[in-house]
């Protein structure tokens, strides 16, 4: 048969999965997509050329 825990263990089991839930939720807060870099005309227009390209491929 189970035995029965004691309250202080389910307390700090429920303090641990606490920080482990909000730590999870900071890293996530701040896995954003990375910036862009400033791209000019002239970039751009070199990126729609090479997917057309790998298009044709």
């Amino acid at each position: 048969m189970l035995e029965r825990t004691s309250t202080t263990e389910r307390y700090a089991r429920s303090i641990i999965a606490a920080v482990v839930a909000v730590a999870a939720l900071v890293l996530a807060a701040n896995a954003g997509p990375a910036r862009a870099l400033e791209q000019g005309p002239d970039r751009q227009a070199d990126q729609v050329r090479h997917v057309e390209h790998v298009q044709r491929s």
